[in-house]
């Protein structure tokens, strides 16, 4: 069984393509960069939000999981 996510973030580096906000748009949000919305609903996406990371194409998505 997968940890469960317990933070997710973005580092600097996003190129504004617009994937993870397709994959999780209840997570992710794309302005000028991507950003994880203030309201993010992680319990319930991290299928979702590991999706995102993976298919980042600068990985810049990180997530920290429960120990």
């Amino acid at each position: 069984m997968e940890k469960k996510i317990k933070k997710v973030r973005i580092v600097p580096g996003c190129i504004s393509c617009g994937t993870c906000e397709a994959i999780c748009p209840k997570v992710f949000e794309v302005k000028d960069v991507a950003y994880v919305k203030d309201d993010a609903e992680i319990e319930g996406n991290e299928e979702d939000i590991r999706e995102a990371v993976d298919m980042c194409p600068v990985s810049v998505i990180e997530i920290d999981e429960e120990e």
